[in-house]
């Protein structure tokens, strides 16, 4: 083993895949495509990162501290925690929807007043092409990130601060609130939280751009199975009346983050989530749910009498769900699909 691969390892022992976080993130919220939102708050795939990305991403976490040493450095001032020694926080979309502030600042030259701190890193291309084009023409997705955090705390403005990692060169933009833009980003995120199927696709070509480095392509354009989950249950709901509040029509009862991570027997698939390679083909009974495999032709049952939800998430082939060899196995061993 060399050193580089015995230090990505290490990394990897440190940082063991993530579970999903619970909301709907405003750092995110400003994504061009619906769907990938809904599929990243419904928890549909396990989302996993290679050494080098977790590195990345501890290198921008780390950058937080110098950018703070320089403002304050410069006579800024830039609080970084609330009263209870945790970041700033906001939520949105009946608590489903939320967001951490880096900071916030006063005394910042030709800007008076306090501003939402936003701190970001960049390669060579990225910093030259915010510098020339600014944060809402070329990063749209921080510009929303800011909307929100401004809107939510009641703060006016924003000042976006952006290191360039080849170099060390830095870059700053004031931002302005803007209320009609922030308004209409939380009722996405409500139409996000309230839809029961995904929305549909920002294109139907996995080539292109917006597809071709999604976390969500294997599921939105092929045939991969989606996790099992609550979120991803047909008889799960996030409410509107809660801080967060998910319920289970099956249970009739409020289900928690744990439970909803671990699913229960009694997991069905919202349909939709299996469109690519199969389709429902008759009616539910006993809460058996009946598919056609669009790609042999089989029949087969998302249920008790036919193939748990654990059982089509771990298949590596959709072509033996409902295929007879596997269904003949299945009833003869009492076996179940394993991966």
């Amino acid at each position: 083993m060399g050193v580089i691969d015995a230090i990505d390892q290490a990394i990897l022992r440190e940082h063991p895949p993530e579970e999903p976080r619970t909301y709907l993130g405003g750092s995110s919220i400003g994504k061009a495509c619906d769907r990938e939102l809904w599929l990243s708050f419904r928890w549909a795939v396990q989302v996993t990162f290679r050494a080098q990305m977790l590195r990345l991403f501890q290198r921008g976490h780390n950058e937080e501290a110098s950018f703070v040493k320089y403002l304050r450095d410069a006579g800024m001032t830039i609080v970084e925690f609330d009263e209870n020694g945790k970041q700033f926080s906001v939520k949105f979309a009946w608590g489903h929807g939320g967001g951490h502030l880096d900071g916030a600042m006063d005394n910042v030259p030709g800007h008076p007043g306090w501003h939402v701190a936003e701190f970001k890193t960049a390669n060579n291309n990225s910093f030259n092409s915010t510098k020339k084009q600014g944060c809402r023409e070329e990063k749209p997705v921080h510009w929303a990130q800011m909307q929100i955090y401004m809107h939510l705390t009641g703060m006016p403005q924003a000042s976006y601060l952006v290191v360039n990692k080849n170099n060390d060169a830095l870059y700053y933009e004031h931002v302005p609130h803007d209320a009609d833009e922030a308004e209409r980003l939380i009722a996405k995120a409500e139409y996000i939280v309230g839809s029961g199927n995904p929305p549909e696709k920002i294109s139907n070509q996995p080539s292109a751009l917006a597809c071709k480095f999604c976390d969500f392509k294997e599921l939105c354009h092929y045939d991969a199975t989606p996790q099992t989950n609550c979120r991803t249950c047909a008889f799960s709901t996030p409410e509107v009346d809660g801080d967060g509040r998910w319920s289970c029509e099956k249970h009739k009862k409020d289900i928690t983050t744990q439970e909803q991570r671990l699913a229960c027997d009694d997991h069905r698939f919202i349909p939709e989530l299996l469109h690519n390679w199969a389709e429902k083909s008759g009616r539910v009974q006993d809460g058996n749910v009946p598919y056609k495999n669009l790609r042999t032709g089989a029949e087969f049952i998302n249920g008790d009498a036919g193939y748990s939800s654990r059982e089509i998430t771990a298949a590596q082939d959709i072509k033996f769900i409902g295929a007879a060899e596997t269904d003949a196995i299945k009833a003869k061993m009492d076996a179940r699909v394993i991966g």
